[in-house]
This record gives C-alpha cells, sequence and structure tokens, in this order.
C-alpha cells in the first residue's frame, strides 16, 4: 500500500529530493544521456530521409527502430537486474553508440541501400539502454521514504516531459547548420557520456550492494507475490491504455488543425499537452496522498480519457487546445503512480524489469493509438474519434477498479470471523 511513512507535519520538498547524497549527480548523468531519446528518432528520420530521398524508407526504418526498442526493453531490463547496472549498461549503451554512429555515417551523404539502413536501425532499437528504469530503480535506492519517493519519481517523470519537447528542437537548431546526421552522431555520444557518468555514480554500487544483500535491522514483511503480480498486471494495462490514449491525440490533433486549415497550430496544442502534464506531475507529487496508488491510478486515467472526449467537441482552436492542457493534468501523474505500483509490487531484484514492462506498455500503446486512429481518422467524424481514443482509458480504469474491488472482497471474506462481545 503507497501509504507515506512517518514523516514531519511539513512535506517534503522537491529540492529535498535533490540533495539526497547522490542524487542530483546521477539524475544529472541519466538526464544528459536521456536526451539521446529526444534527439535521435527525429534525426534518424530526417537523416534516412535525406540519405534515401524517400519518407516510406524513413518511415520504415523508424518503425522498425522502435519496435525492437520497445519490444526488446523487458529483457534488456531483465539483464539490469541480474548482473548490475555497472556490469550491464556500459556494454548496451556502446553497442547502441557504435551503431547510431555507423547510421550517423551511412546517412550522411545520399545514395545508402535501405536495407542496410533497416537492419541498422533494428539493431540500434535492440540495443537501447534502459536509462530510464535504471534511473527509478536508483530512486528506489537513494530515496527510502515512500512519500519523498513519490516526488522523485514526479520530478523524474517532468524531466523526462522536457526532454521530448527539447530535443526536437534541438534538433531543429542542428539542421540549419548541418546534415541531419549529425543529430544522429549527437545522440550517440549523449547516451555514452550519459550512461559512463551514471555508472560511476556511488548510487550504483550502492543499489547493488542493497538489491544483493538484505538491510540491518528487523526484517521487512513479506510482499504478498500474487497480490503484487496483480497490482503490476493492472499498473501495466492502465498504462497501455494512457499510451493508446496519447498516440492517438497526436493524429486527432494534426487532422483537427488541418480541418481548420491552421496545420502549424498543431504544435501549440502538443506544448499544451506538455504543459499540462508538467504542471500536473509536480502538483501531483507535491501532494501527500492518504489513498493508495491501485486507487489513484484508475481515478487519473478515468479523469484522461474524459478529457479527451471532451476535446472532441471543442468548437474552436483555443478551446482545444484549453482542454488539452486539461488532459495533459494527468498524464505525468498516471505514470508516476503506475511506476510507484511497479516498484512496490516485486522484489528489489526486480525493479529494473517491473519499471520497464510499465515503460513498454505506455510506448506500445502509443503506437498502437497511432495506427488504429490511422485507419479511423478519414472514416468517422472527428468527434467519434476522439470518444473512441478516450475509450481505452476510461475501460480500463473501470475494469482495474471492478478487479480491485471484487480482490478487496475476496480477501475480506477469507478473513476469520471475530465474534462479538456479548452485551
Amino acid at each position: 500500500m503507497l501509504t507515506p511513512s512517518p514523516a514531519p507535519s511539513r512535506a517534503p520538498s522537491y529540492a529535498t529530493v535533490l540533495r539526497t547524497p547522490h542524487a542530483a549527480r546521477t539524475f544529472g548523468a541519466a538526464l544528459l544521456g536521456r536526451l539521446s531519446y529526444g534527439i535521435v528518432p527525429l534525426s534518424l528520420l530526417l537523416a534516412i530521409k535525406d540519405a534515401t530521398g524517400s519518407y516510406s524508407v524513413a518511415g520504415g526504418a523508424l518503425a522498425l527502430f522502435g519496435a525492437a526498442s520497445v519490444v526488446l526493453s523487458p529483457a534488456r531490463a531483465t539483464l539490469i537486474d541480474r548482473h548490475g547496472p555497472r556490469r550491464a549498461l556500459p556494454p548496451m549503451a556502446g553497442l547502441y553508440a557504435a551503431l547510431l554512429a555507423a547510421l550517423a555515417l551511412a546517412t550522411w551523404r545520399p545514395g545508402a541501400p535501405p536495407l542496410v539502413l533497416g537492419a541498422l536501425a533494428v539493431a540500434a532499437g535492440a540495443c537501447t539502454p534502459p536509462l530510464g528504469p535504471v534511473m527509478r530503480t536508483l530512486w528506489s535506492s537513494l530515496v527510502s521514504d515512500r512519500e519523498l519517493l513519490q516526488r522523485a519519481y514526479s520530478l523524474d517523470g517532468v524531466a523526462e516531459e522536457l526532454l521530448y519537447v527539447t530535443g526536437p528542437l534541438l534538433v531543429g537548431i542542428v539542421v540549419t547548420v548541418t546534415e541531419a546526421a549529425a543529430g544522429v552522431l549527437a545522440g550517440a555520444v549523449l547516451v555514452l557520456t550519459g550512461a559512463a557518468a551514471l555508472v560511476s555514480s556511488p548510487a550504483v554500487s550502492r543499489e547493488r550492494v542493497s538489491a544483493e544483500r538484505p538491510a540491518a535491522g528487523p526484517p521487512a514483511a513479506p510482499r504478498p507475490r500474487l497480490h503484487g503480480i496483480v497490482a503490476l498486471r493492472h499498473a501495466v494495462a492502465v498504462t497501455a491504455a494512457v499510451g493508446l490514449c496519447l498516440g492517438a491525440l497526436d493524429l486527432l490533433v494534426v487532422a483537427f488543425t488541418e480541418r481548420l486549415h491552421q496545420p502549424a497550430a498543431v504544435s501549440w496544442v502538443l506544448a499544451a499537452l506538455s504543459a499540462g502534464s508538467a504542471v500536473g506531475g509536480l502538483a501531483y507529487g507535491a501532494v501527500r496522498w492518504k489513498s493508495a496508488g491501485r486507487v489513484r491510478l484508475p481515478v487519473v486515467a478515468a479523469a484522461l480519457g474524459a478529457a479527451l472526449m471532451v476535446a472532441g467537441v471543442s468548437p474552436h482552436l483555443y478551446v482545444l487546445v484549453a482542454v488539452v492542457a486539461v488532459a495533459g493534468l494527468f498524464v505525468s501523474p498516471a505514470l508516476t503512480t503506475a511506476y510507484l505500483i511497479a516498484d512496490e509490487s516485486v522484489d528489489a531484484a526486480r525493479r529494473t524489469q517491473a519499471g520497464a514492462w510499465v515503460n513498454t506498455a505506455f510506448n506500445a500503446g502509443a503506437s498502437g493509438g497511432s495506427a488504429v486512429v490511422g485507419v479511423l481518422v478519414d472514416r468517422l467524424p472527428l468527434a467519434l474519434c476522439f470518444a473512441l481514443a478516450a475509450a481505452p482509458a476510461l475501460v480500463g480504469a473501470a475494469a482495474v477498479t471492478r478487479s480491485g474491488v471484487a480482490a478487496g472482497r475476496e480477501r475480506a471474506s477469507q478473513q476469520p470471523a471475530v465474534a462479538r462481545p456479548g452485551l
């Protein structure tokens, strides 16, 4: 249960998180490497398009890169859990950076064979180092208090959101100065530097020791394994539903702005989503919640779905911007809560893998949402498409809530009866 540990009346701040020993250094290193993830996709798309002259080849290669990265994410996280970040992360980052460098060299001049580019893209995606899941596992080691861990995860999620906004802006600067392939090469340098700095942090060795050796003091209460697995499955399912909604929303915003003959406004709408997510994440992390994460998760997911349904009937662009910003308020809270549930659902030896499953579910859902809405948007009214995009979050929230209520009743029925004292 995600109840905060005993703490003073004043809730700890985000500054308290960063003042934790080794936290700022470790977090900064992880963010440096993760900036690569905001730069590489767009740079790779543009570089392959310039090298082949084909948008279809570029889109196909990027899809292969993303699919390999998403599908194999839990497997890479398992290697991290099994061997520790200090042993497993440098080979992954080194191979990933080498393959990105090969892609940069192959696309620097026109004429690269599409099959070669596709093979390199698949190989690079397969080696993507899981810096995000590793950092979230390290937060669990750095911050022992559950309330402070909530703030750490919220801060992590907001920072990641800003990286995905900053990355494309940096790519825009790169392509005005030099080749798009230089952005791919910059991504290789960033991930290699960030991973090296991350594994050199004292927090990494401390996390490995804590995973292998129980802490001093009284033994912790055993985790109910079945209950933990069920909670993790619920978190993964709701996160996948949120990803479906947001993947669909990106394409629906493009369609909405084009029908208003204002295609350039799409950037403002998506920026409102990111801004809302950042504000919502910081506010959510600062609240001292009394309810458990498994209770909060379907609530924030349902709120996101409801906002998307309202967005579909927006009469004007500025109304769409405002409603999408409101929807964004629930994005970071949903992901933060899912990661917290994943963290407490497994033991320390499987935390990276559990977090990777949440991350994989979100990314896979986003890809699936874009694909499904791409088929529907030209065949159905736009408002109906928005409603269908909102449905996964609403249905997922309802299903998880119903399952949780049923499980609670079952556990209550298994409790031994307590005899009433006589009157």
